[in-house]
Parts: structure tokens; sequence; C-alpha cells
């Protein structure tokens, strides 16, 4: 063995010494080859670290999601603008009585979703600076047409850093694709003002194809726009009879979903799913374990009170947190969404189209979507004809429309309001108020004409609940309102007017409020039955938060109490999460449920395990 080695070895000493150049040469080429290889994987390594994220400051998992024990807790001390300048808040009571109505804030019975104001009265400004500088967080709103015509540069003067604007939805009855008649304003006035974007959709998809019809609606709608932030999928309400979704199954909603997300994600935007968190916990309404290893999550979590932490309390992997629907924003005059993301990018996306676009003004009626009529009408009472579809400043009204009087009607809205051609204008007037039944006779006389006639009386009085008191009898401006009387508060009546109105004397001061919402009896809580209006009145809760089911299959109602008609909005199995947050002294529970407060009797339910 050792002369065989010896031999090997001689063959190889000899090899070298006769062709040294050769063996030289060799050597440098193969460490050239090897420096060439590991170059080669760096480089790999980094863009396919980079393809996803887009210049992303997060550190995320590859699903694009903050693991829920690395959600980071605080501000970034590297945003030089700061904190946002938003607080949240209560919304200002709205009388229900006939009025002309501001375009932005009507209800669209088409509609499926609906504008909550829940959440915690908090100031955004109580997030912490974080001190470690890799984790970002970057605030937001999320807006749709409640939010009205919003000014984007005060938004950004606040500091907000991007909007998540829904763009459409998907109609409750005929599951038509409708767009957000201010999402082109809202996309183009935030980019403009340099504010990052975001959209989202409301789905009411049934099947997978539906869901991959709305997402080719999305990307289309989209093209134009700057959306550097995610492409959300929304869906809630399906638990609710009235609800075209109303009966399919888990399966088939989240692979709705993912249908949506992955052909989103195909047109080269980041996908995102928005849930509530009660929805998604435990797999309890959707398939929350796939959807969150595929995509970001976006939950909705309204903490009971604010924790300095910032942090949600949901258990999944979440990249984004809708904390409060209550949040007031200058430049937003109504409530709007806040959101804390746990990722940020340091430059705006291309449009996937760049096809210049139509300016889009703040002027209501470059926003507001009418369907094409033309049809004589008359007033059914005297009503104002104005320059535009809202009734915010009185200096808008440019005629009157008596009953006898024409006008042709050449467009309805589904806010409330129809275009009108009169004597050669443009005008508008709230669609209630008018008729094309043109032999159509007001009352006689009508309140316009007399003006009210009071009653006098001399008594106290307090709200039922809430109501505001105002320096003159109406609901159409309000400056009016000089006072709010809460229950408890008492007021001397001394008129009530035919008009639906009383006249109250009130710290000094003489003022008017509807007479529905004020009693003379000043104990009217405590016997006071509940109602949808008033679902607690009577009944005192004890606040709780924890996780419920039904202990086999329970209503969960609008009202505390089996004795008011049609008010089952849903039903709770065994297994159903629900989030008791009060237990009644009338052996009812307030539980939350798909986004809404309801009902249940205590004893149906238990303690989720």
């Amino acid at each position: 063995m050792r002369r065989i080695m010896k031999n090997i070895w001689d063959i190889l000493t000899g090899f070298l010494k006769n062709h040294v150049k050769k063996v030289i040469f060799l050597c440098f080429a193969s460490l050239l080859v090897l420096f060439a290889i590991i170059y080669l994987v760096s480089a790999m390594q980094g863009k396919s670290k980079n393809s996803n994220t887009d210049d992303t400051m997060t550190k995320e998992n590859t699903d694009g999601t903050v693991p829920s024990d690395k959600v980071p807790s605080q501000a970034p001390s590297e945003d030089p603008t700061g904190t946002p300048d938003l607080i949240s808040g209560d919304e200002n009571l709205q009388e229900t009585e006939p009025q002309e109505m501001n375009a932005e804030v009507q209800s669209d019975a088409k509609d499926p979703q609906k504008q909550g104001t829940t959440g915690v009265k908090m100031n955004i400004k109580d997030l912490a600076v974080p001190k470690d500088k890799e984790k970002k967080i970057t605030y937001g709103i999320d807006v749709a047409k409640w939010q009205g015509v919003i000014d984007w540069k005060k938004v950004k003067e606040a500091g907000v850093q991007f909007a998540m604007i829904r763009v459409g939805y998907r109609t409750l009855d005929n599951g038509a694709i409708v767009e957000d008649p201010y999402a082109k304003y809202n996309l183009q006035q935030a980019s403009k003002n340099g504010i990052m974007i975001g959209a989202y959709f409301f789905s009411t998809a049934l099947s997978e194809k539906e869901a991959k019809e709305e997402a080719a609606w999305v990307a289309e709608f989209i093209a134009p726009y700057p959306i550097t932030y995610p492409v959300a999928y929304n869906c809630e309400g399906f638990m609710n009879p009235e609800n075209r979704q109303y009966g399919i199954s888990k399966k088939e909603r989240t692979d709705a979903a993912i249908a949506f997300l992955d052909y989103v994600k195909e047109q080269g935007y980041t996908p995102m799913f928005y849930a509530a968190k009660n929805e998604m916990e435990q797999n309890a309404q959707w398939d929350t374990d796939t959807i969150s290893q595929r995509y970001k999550v976006w939950v909705a979590q309204y903490p009971e009170r604010f924790d300095t932490e910032s942090k949600s309390s949901y258990s999944g992997p979440h990249a984004m947190w809708q904390y409060t629907s209550k949040g007031i924003a200058s430049g937003v005059e109504k409530p709007v969404d806040l959101n804390v993301a746990y990722f940020g990018y340091k430059k705006i996306a291309k449009p996937k189209d760049n096809t210049p676009q139509k300016e889009v003004s703040a002027d209501p009626t470059d926003i507001i979507q009418f369907k094409k009529v033309k049809e004589t009408v008359t007033a059914k009472i005297k009503t104002n004809l104005r320059s535009v579809p809202s009734a915010a400043d009185a200096d808008t009204v440019a005629a009157v429309l008596k009953n006898g009087d024409t006008a042709v009607r050449t467009g309805i809205a589904e806010n409330g309001w129809s275009r009108l051609k009169y004597k050669g204008e443009t005008l508008y007037a709230v669609s209630s108020y008018l008729t094309t039944d043109l032999d159509y006779k007001a009352p006689e006389p009508t309140p316009a004409e007399t003006g009210p006639i009071y009653k006098k009386v001399k008594e106290e009085v307090t709200a039922k609940e809430k109501a505001n008191l105002r320096s003159e009898p109406g609901t159409d401006r309000e400056d009016t309102i000089k006072e709010v009387l809460l229950y408890g508060d008492v007021a001397v009546r001394t008129g009530i007017g035919d008009n639906g109105w009383s006249k109250v004397e009130y710290k000094g001061q003489v003022l008017y409020a509807l007479s529905k919402y004020l009693t003379t009896n000043l104990k009217y809580q405590e016997k006071a039955k509940p109602s949808k209006d008033n679902p607690e009145s009577g009944i005192h809760f004890t606040e709780v938060n924890e996780k419920v089911t039904a202990k086999e299959v329970t209503n969960l109602r609008l009202v505390p109490s089996t004795e008011a008609e049609d008010t089952v909005a849903a039903v709770l199995h065994n297994g159903d999460i629900a989030v008791r947050t009060g237990i009644g002294d009338n052996g009812w529970s307030r539980v939350e449920y798909d986004g809404k407060v309801l009902y249940a009797v205590t004893n149906y339910l238990k303690e989720a395990e």
C-alpha cells in the first residue's frame, strides 16, 4: 500500500514540476469561478427577498403579514411628520324628521356596507414612539361615500400617511357591481396631495366566478391610479337573512375571497383580506388559517379602552389594524375609520395604466351619479331648488318650487336628490318632496304658509334619551343647535306645536326640540321598554369582555326582548363565537357578532372554550 501511495505521489510531484504555469492558471481560474458563483447566489437571494415587497420597510413573513407576537407596538421615531393629528369622538345627534339631505350622508338599501361608529374615545397621539427603528408603523384612514367630500390637503396636513379607499361594492338585491360615487375623487385627490393610497371592494359574491368578476372590475378601475398600499377584499353581513350571501358555507365564502385575492395578485397588486376579529379567530366564519398563510390580513378590532402599547388583541397574524370607526380627522367632516399598518413604503407606486384621467373636483355634482330620466314633476309642498345637491349652505337656494309649478327632472340619484331643469337652470331638490302626479294637491293649509301653531302649556320635560335644542324649529342647519338635553336634564315646555316641535325654556333661553324626543315622565327610562331606537332602555348592563357561544342554538336580536317583532338579526350556533360585552339585569346579554351589537338570552349562552 505504501508503495502504491509513493508511486502516486511521485507522479503528482513530477506533473507539478513539469507544468507549473498550467497549474497556476487552473487554480486562478477556479477561484474566479467560485467567486462568480457566490456573487450570483447572493444576487438571486436579494432579488427574491425584494420581489414582493417593492420598497417595503417592514420585516414580514413570506405571506406579507406580521406575526401577532412581532407586531410593533409603537410609532416610528424616524417619521419626520410626527403622529397624525387625529382623534376619535362621538357623532352629533341627527334628527330623522323630513329635511333637505346632504348628499353624502344618506344610506342606500342596495349597498351591503353600513357606516358604523363604534370604538373607544382616544387620541392617536397617545401611540408611543418605538425605540426599535427597524419596526415601521404607518397611520391611515379608510373612507367611502359616507365621509362625503374630503379636503385631502387638510388630511395630509394632519399627518395621515395612507388611505384605503372603497372603490365599489356588489349590491344586496340583484348583485350588480356599483362604483362608490366618491371613489375617483378620493383616489385622485388623495394621491395628488401626497397620500399613499390603497383600495378595497365590498363583496357579496356567491361564487368564485363572481369574486373574479369583482376583482377584474377593481383592477380595471384602479389601473390609472398609483395604488401603493394593498387592494383589500371586504365581506360582511353574510349572517343577515336579507344578505344575498345568507346560507352559503364558510368554505364557499373563503374560496370566493381567495379567488378575488389571487386575481388581484396576478395583476401586480398586493392582496389583503379584511374581517372582524371575532369572524377570524378559531376559523369562526372564515378559513383564516389558509387565508393568513397567503395574504396580508387587515383586522377590525375595537378595544374597550386604549392600551398604550397599541397592540390588537387579535391572536392571528395581521398586517393592518382598524382600531376605531369613531375617528375624527381634519378635512373629513364625518366619523372615519382609523388604521395602523405594520408596514410602509419608501416611494409611491406607478399606475398600471398611464392614460390621463379627467380632473374630479370637490363639486358634489361631479361626484354624484344620477340615473338619467326625463319627466315632468311638481312639488308636494313648497320646496327649495338649490344650485348644488346639498342643504349645508343656505346661500345655495336659487328658487322655490310650489305645488302646481312644474320642472323637468333629468336625473335621480341614490342619495335622495333629483336634478331638475327649471327656467333654463340646472337645479337640485330633495326627491321625496317631488311627484310626477301633476294633479297632486298639497295639504291645506300648509305649515309653510300659515306657520306653526303652539298650544300653550307649562310642564317639566326631559329627553327620552338625547335631544338637540335649537334656536328655531327645523333640522336644516346644524348651526341652530344651542344645547343638548339628556335624559335626567329638566327643561320647562311652554308650547307644543302642530309641526312636531316643542318650545322649551332651558338655561334662560327659549329653544325648540322635536316633541317625540321629549317626555313629561321624568323617570321615563326606569319604565321604558326596549325598542329598536333605544334597545337598552330601562335595563342595566354590567360591562364584561368575554367570548361566548350558544349552548345549542339561539337567536341574536336587535332588541333584548322577544316582545318586539322582526328583531331576529342572526342565529348563533354552538361553536360560533361572539364577544359578550354586557350582562343585563333582565336576563339578556349584549354581544358583538358579525360587526353588529346584538342581544341574546343569557341562559342560552356559555363561555367559549
